[in-house]
């Protein structure tokens, strides 16, 4: 296995990413977590970007313990020495300098000749070697650099003594295959490309960061330079989780290895996200949302049976607690099985296909399916389907300050639909009260009425429980739905079936069953 150098590029370019600026204490806490992490480089910034920069650097320098630290600086004494005098404290310190190197830059950014541009990379490479010994160098813009200039700029910065030669995508230009062929061509062509080690750093202006870096990897480079989130400048960096999960899941192919503690993946990944206020997208790969979820009924049911039919990777090694089954419209009758049972409910196969029908409609409705909507539509069937000889259809309601509120309610008795239309009431609620009494025929005592809310969010179920009194007994009654006067008459109707059971009963035999 050949060991991948991480330099992670969090603190400088990602914190580039417009909106991501953090303050000193927050910077001291992400380089923290990088250290946890097991990154190797951390660059913490460009010290003589301002002053702010400069402290957070010489801070992380002189605190944070285990990997190295850079600091950035361009090819001019000025920002060499103010890169050292914030680093002189790191027990690694590393200096990278930078310099532009593509034709556009030359001539639109820098106004410099091809001898002027080697001059002065050489110059910055002997003064930063000066004072340390670990000293990196980019060539700006190299992927859109002449070849025989980028071989001619390398040679002579690594004879003025860089240790590392890191090649740029600035603008995220390249493809994979155009990556390949340029880290092979430096190290056919140039002749003291062995004293050096050979850097990538990639952006995701064409979503193709990560293809390319792992393409310099396979060609021969020892450094990926990466972020947290891949957040950086315009469309961001290559993404450091994105990186080494690809190395790890993919040993077989890349033989390749990091010093990452992926479990703190996710943690970092969270801790940047709320330091910057960049939000990570749902779908993000390895530390999105959605990156262990499944919510299609056959995918759910695959990873019921066996998890690597449709996961490559296990959620723990990257820091989440486990695989999510997301109920929702796509679910099947198994995932939905799972979590029940998961939840400590135990049902029978016909219970669990009433719950299933009712989790479709529910599904239909709201985006997401949480625990607690499952419980309610489980403590629903388990509460009693109460031979349901009334059944909600259909309803309609209207009500306002200015006039009694007004149901219009079909109901099915039976299997025969009744419909009927009431104006009477104080408020919607009310109001279905009494038309549910006046289609059953049931005139009941609300002795309890109480409305919770299953879950969280806007479109959150409501489950309505109620006790009502009829002929000296009680009887309880449960209603869940998205609509609080749905749930209440659903409530109704399972109180009115238990009234009509024990009825029943009673003709049948002559004695009252207690089935409330």
């Amino acid at each position: 296995m050949r060991r991948i150098t991480i330099f992670d590029t969090t603190l400088r370019d990602g914190e580039q990413s417009p909106g991501a600026s953090m303050n000193l204490n927050e910077k001291l806490e992400v380089a923290q977590a990088l250290a946890e992490l097991g990154v190797d480089v951390i660059e913490a910034g460009f010290p003589i970007a301002s002053p702010g920069d400069f402290e957070a650097v010489r801070e992380i320098a002189n605190t944070v313990r285990g990997p190295a630290v850079c600091g950035l600086a361009r090819c001019n004494p000025a920002d060499i020495e103010r890169a050292w005098e914030a680093l002189k404290g790191a027990t690694r310190p590393r200096i990278h300098v930078f310099l532009a190197t593509s034709a556009i830059h030359r001539e639109f950014k820098l106004r410099m000749t091809q001898e002027e541009i080697v001059a002065r990379a050489v110059q910055g490479v002997q003064l930063a070697a000066k004072y340390c010994d670990d000293i990196e160098f980019s060539p700006e813009d190299a992927a859109r650099t002449e070849h025989d200039f980028l071989c001619r700029v390398v040679e002579a910065a690594i004879d003025a003594g860089a240790t590392t030669i890191n090649i740029p995508d600035t603008v995220g230009y390249a493809v994979p295959s155009e990556m390949y062929q340029r880290i092979q061509l430096l190290i056919n062509r140039v002749p003291n490309i062995d004293r050096c080690t050979l850097s990538v750093h990639c952006h995701d202006d064409l979503g193709l960061a990560v293809a390319n870096s792992l393409a310099a990897v396979e060609a021969g480079c020892g450094q990926v330079e990466c972020t947290i989130n891949g957040i950086g400048e315009r469309a961001g960096n290559c993404a450091l989780e994105e990186i080494v999960m690809a190395f790890r899941t993919r040993a077989d192919y890349y033989q390749c290895e990091t010093g990452i503690s992926t479990r703190r993946l996710v943690p970092t990944s969270r801790l940047v996200s709320k330091v910057t206020g960049l939000e990570v997208q749902r779908n993000k790969a390895i530390v999105g949302r959605n990156a262990f979820a499944h919510e299609s009924g056959i995918h759910q049911d695959g990873m019921l049976k066996e998890r690597s039919t449709y996961e490559i990777m296990r959620p723990e090694d990257v820091g989440f607690a486990k695989t999510d089954l997301v109920l929702g419209k796509h679910s099947g009758r198994a995932a939905l099985g799972d979590r029940i049972r998961a939840l400590g409910f135990t049902l029978t196969a016909e219970q669990l296909q009433h719950v299933f029908e009712k989790f479709k409609e529910l599904a239909d409705k709201k985006k997401a399916i949480y625990d607690g909507d499952v419980v309610a539509l489980v403590q629903q069937e388990i509460s009693g389907r109460a031979d349901e000889a009334w059944q909600l259809v259909h309803y309609e309601v209207s009500s306002g300050t200015d006039h009694l509120p007004k149901v219009k309610l079909t109901l099915a008795h039976h299997g025969q639909a009744v419909t009927r239309e009431v104006e009477q009431g104080d408020g919607p609620i009310d109001a279905a009260f009494w038309a549910v009494e006046s289609m059953t025929g049931y005139r009941v005592v609300c002795k309890d009425f109480r409305v919770r809310s299953a879950t969280l969010g806007r479109d959150a179920q409501g489950e309505v429980q109620l006790e009502v009194e009829y002929d000296g007994q009680t009887y309880r009654g449960v209603g869940v739905s998205t609509d609080t006067v749905e749930a209440t008459l659903l409530a109704m109707l399972n109180a009115i079936n238990r009234i009509e059971q024990v009825q029943h009963a009673t003709a049948s035999d002559g004695t009252s069953q207690d089935i409330a």
